[in-house]
């Protein structure tokens, strides 16, 4: 491949925010006692659980399967299953490390656009007291989906509601969360503890931090005081304890403060719109998924993507059909993608 002139492959692609390198290298002095038990990794903790409403437990872990692991093991034991759309990533790009780290079966589930509904997860527990079945325990949804669509507040109150019916619980993948706040218009708070849900990984390194995410557990009236108590040892034992857990407390300070999380994800989502207005120009590209937050889906003539992969990065999501998945970052730029659109128009005019 010749020199990158913009990654369209994923927002993991993008570098660090300068606010957030530059509350790095502040922290870089002195001493500070280790493994998250300093007075300000403690503080900023406390600041994201303010942000999410009290009542819940968060820990940092240093990245985004790690955060997934911790945070759906303390609801599971063995014989439980694990309940999630069929696109989910943690089924499709963990290499099956929850499954191998909570000795727990994924359940893939139907969905639409990425999104599953409560029929669908009703079907799940035709069997459930079946002691030759895995028991359902625990439904994990993204948000936004893997396809880049939007469970609405509403949405995912039924969801929980119907998993709390089942003596079960409600697990929302957030590596993206702030995107989905950001285009929902809504604090975070709103689509986690607001919803009911149990569970909640808070990422960050696909909005412009360096390393390190989060894991949530929602103590509401004292429930799952018990899983909370066991989060610091199921990260040890995950190996996500990172022994200076400073520096990622200093990023989380910098990300939260005067809302740059949501500027950049609100700006993320906005390129993503952009993009996919200037692609419905040429008829041979057709947008094929909505477009709700930074993620844009499109088929197009291989030819065509085979041309641009020359000088631009980005996945072909369904090869059956040719379907890209364009991914805009906190630092992608208009002159980025009208450069990209350019390209695109050179190659079709030249194969003309």
């Amino acid at each position: 491949m010749a020199t990158m002139k913009h990654s369209f492959g994923s927002d993991n692609h993008s570098g660090v925010h300068p606010l957030i390198m530059e509350a790095v290298v502040k922290e870089n002095r002195g001493f500070r006692t280790s493994y998250g038990a300093d007075d300000y990794t403690v503080s900023v903790l406390e600041k994201l659980e303010d942000l999410l409403g009290g009542d819940c437990k968060a820990l940092f872990v240093l990245n985004g399967t790690g955060a997934n692991v911790v945070a759906l093991a303390p609801f599971l034991k063995s014989f439980n299953s694990i309940l999630a759309p069929a696109t989910a990533h943690i089924n499709v790009d963990e290499c099956g490390a929850p499954d191998k780290f909570t000795s727990s079966k994924i359940i893939p589930l139907h969905h639409i656009d990425g999104k599953v509904s409560p029929e669908t997860v009703k079907t799940a527990f035709a069997d459930y007291g079946d002691q030759h079945r895995a028991q359902p325990k625990i439904l994990s949804i993204s948000q936004p989906t893997e396809l880049g669509t939007l469970y609405t507040p509403e949405e995912i109150k039924a969801l929980a509601e119907l998993m709390h019916e089942n003596c079960g619980y409600l697990h929302v993948d957030g590596s993206r969360i702030s995107n989905a706040a950001a285009a929902l218009n809504l604090p975070v708070k709103a689509i986690t503890a607001d919803c009911n849900i149990d569970s909640l990984s808070f990422g960050g390194t696909k909005n412009g931090l360096l390393i390190g995410e989060a894991v949530v557990i929602f103590c509401r009236e004292g429930k799952n005081k018990e899983m909370a108590e066991s989060l610091c040892y199921i990260r040890k034992q995950a190996t996500q304890l990172y022994s200076k857990n400073r520096f990622i407390a200093a990023q989380f300070e910098a990300y939260l403060s005067d809302n740059l999380y949501l500027k950049m994800a609100k700006h993320s989502n906005g390129m993503a719109k952009y993009l996919a207005e200037q692609l419905e120009q040429f008829n041979c590209i057709k947008i094929s998924k909505k477009v709700e937050s930074n993620a844009v889906f499109a088929t197009m003539p291989k030819e065509l993507s085979d041309k641009l992969h020359e000088t631009y990065y980005f996945y072909i999501w369904d090869e059956s059909v040719n379907e890209a998945r364009l991914m805009c970052s906190f630092n992608t730029q208009k002159e980025d993608i009208d450069e990209f659109i350019t390209s695109i128009g050179k190659i079709l005019s030249a194969g003309k």
